[in-house]
C-alpha cells in the first residue's frame, strides 16, 4: 500500500497542535469535511493529513465510520503501509523486547507506542498472538503475518480478532490460527513460577505481562502469609504469592474453567494443595467471607477495567472504592492491599482517592508503600497518555 498520489485529508483551524505535539489520532471532529468529506474515503484507506492552510502533517489511515477517524503512521509523504514499513516497525519493537528479557516470552508490539497502530503481538516463545483492532491494520493482515513469520520462524500465530474494537471499525470478529498448529497450552515462566496458558480459549491474549514487574514487587511482602487473590484469572498473582512463600493463597473468579487451570498451575509449582479456589461475583463471595470471619494478610484486587468510557468514569470510581472497602475490611491488622486498575479513563490518582475513601469507610490507616505501572514492554508514547493505562498500589492497612 504506497503513498504516492494520496488523497488529503484537511483538519480545522487550530485542529493542528495535538498532533504537532506528537499525538496520532485524529477524530472525526476534527476533519474539514467541507473540503475534505470523510465520506470519500475508504475504510482503511491511506491519505495525506493536512492542517487548514495546506500543510503537510504526515501520512495516516482513515476510518470514515469511527471517532477516531485517522491514525498517523509517519510525519512526512512517504510512510506507507505495506511489508517492508512493517518490518523495519516490528524489528524495532523486537531489538527493544530482546535487550530486555532473557526469556522470548513478552508483549513484542504495542500499538502507538511501537509505531503500529491497531496492531498488537504477544510472544511466547514458539508462539504469537496478535491483535489487529483497526481496518488500516486489517488491510494489511497478510503482510503482518508474513513479517511475523519471517522475523521470527513461530510455530504458530493466532489470530485473536475478537475484541470490541473491531466492532467499532466495522471489522468481522472471529479467532483463527493463520500458521501452524496451536497448542492447547503454552508455558509462560514468570518471577519464579511456571504457568500453562491457554491462548484461543483465554481471555485476550491469554496471559496479562503488563503486572509482571508488579507481582514480582508483591512477593516481597507475602512470604508465610495468607493471601486472597481476586479477580485471578489462572493465579498469576496468587501462584506467583506462594512460590515467593506465601502460606496459602485462595483465588477468587467468576469462571470454573479458569479456577481449574489456577489449581492445575499450582500444582506444577508443587504447591496444589495450598491454593483454594472460589467461583463467584467478586463482591458477593467477598461479603461472604467477611460474614464467615475469614481474615487475610494480603489481599489483591486485579479487576477487569470498571471505566470504559469517559462518562462512566464516576460509577466505575464507586466500584472500585467498593472493592476496596470490601478488601481492607477483610484484612488482618498491619495487612497488605494490593490494588490495581487497567482502565485508562480512571486517572492514578482517582484511584489512589477512591483507595483513602475506602480506608476511611472501612475505618482504616493506609501507608503507601509503593506504586506500580505497566511493563517495559508496553512504553508509553510520550504524547499519547492514552498509552499509559495500568496502575497499581500496595498499601499497608493497619487499624487505627
Amino acid at each position: 500500500m504506497g503513498s504516492r498520489n494520496l488523497p488529503r485529508l484537511r483538519l480545522k483551524k487550530g485542529e493542528d497542535r495535538r498532533l504537532r505535539a506528537g499525538h496520532l489520532w485524529v477524530y472525526s471532529n476534527e476533519v474539514d469535511t467541507a473540503n475534505t468529506p470523510l465520506k470519500a474515503y475508504e475504510a482503511g484507506q491511506l491519505a495525506h493529513l493536512e492542517d487548514h492552510r495546506g500543510s503537510l502533517l504526515g501520512t495516516a489511515y482513515v476510518n470514515p465510520h469511527t471517532l477516531i477517524c485517522a491514525r498517523l503512521l509517519g510525519r512526512d509523504a512517504d510512510a506507507r503501509l505495506d511489508a517492508a514499513w512493517l518490518k523495519q516497525r516490528v524489528a524495532r519493537a523486537l531489538v527493544l523486547r530482546a535487550a530486555l528479557f532473557e526469556q522470548p516470552c513478552y508483549r513484542l508490539v504495542y500499538g502507538e507506542s511501537d509505531g503500529l497502530p491497531g496492531l498488537v503481538v504477544d510472544r511466547f516463545a514458539g508462539v504469537l498472538v496478535a491483535q489487529i483492532t483497526t481496518a488500516g491494520m486489517e488491510r494489511v493482515r497478510n503482510e503482518i503475518v508474513a513479517v511475523l513469520e519471517e522475523l521470527l520462524q513461530p510455530e504458530a500465530i493466532l489470530l485473536r480478532n475478537d475484541t470490541p474494537a473491531r466492532e467499532l471499525e466495522g471489522l468481522d470478529t472471529g479467532v483463527e490460527t493463520v500458521l501452524g498448529t496451536l497448542p492447547g497450552t503454552v508455558t509462560v515462566e514468570e518471577n519464579g513460577a511456571r504457568f500453562e496458558v491457554p491462548l484461543a480459549g483465554g481471555q485476550k491474549t491469554g496471559w496479562y505481562y503488563d503486572h509482571r514487574f508488579n507481582r514480582a514487587r508483591m512477593q516481597q511482602y507475602v512470604r508465610d502469609k495468607r493471601v486472597l487473590d481476586v479477580f485471578s484469572y489462572i493465579g498469576a498473582w496468587g501462584i506467583e504469592a506462594l512460590v515467593a512463600g506465601a502460606h496459602e493463597v485462595t483465588c477468587v473468579d467468576g469462571s470454573q474453567r479458569m479456577l481449574a487451570q489456577a489449581r492445575h498451575n499450582a500444582a506444577l509449582n508443587g504447591r496444589g494443595e495450598n491454593l483454594m479456589a472460589i467461583a463467584g461475583d467478586a463482591f458477593d463471595v467477598m461479603k461472604q467471607l467477611q460474614k464467615d470471619g475469614q481474615t487475610f494478610d494480603a489481599v489483591v484486587l486485579d479487576p477487569p477495567a470498571f471505566v470504559k468510557r469517559r462518562k462512566d468514569l464516576d460509577e466505575g470510581a464507586l466500584a472500585y472504592r467498593r472493592l476496596n472497602t470490601q478488601a481492607m475490611e477483610l484484612l488482618a491488622p498491619e495487612g497488605i492491599l494490593v490494588s490495581a486498575s487497567c482502565s485508562y479513563h480512571m486517572p492514578r490518582e482517582r484511584l489512589l482517592s477512591e483507595i483513602r475513601r475506602a480506608g476511611q469507610r472501612a475505618r482504616r490507616w493506609l501507608q503507601v508503600l509503593e506504586q506500580g505501572h505497566q511493563g517495559l514492554d508496553h512504553p508509553v508514547h510520550p504524547a499519547m497518555p492514552e498509552t499509559d493505562y495500568l496502575k497499581s498500589y500496595i498499601v499497608r492497612v493497619c487499624t487505627p
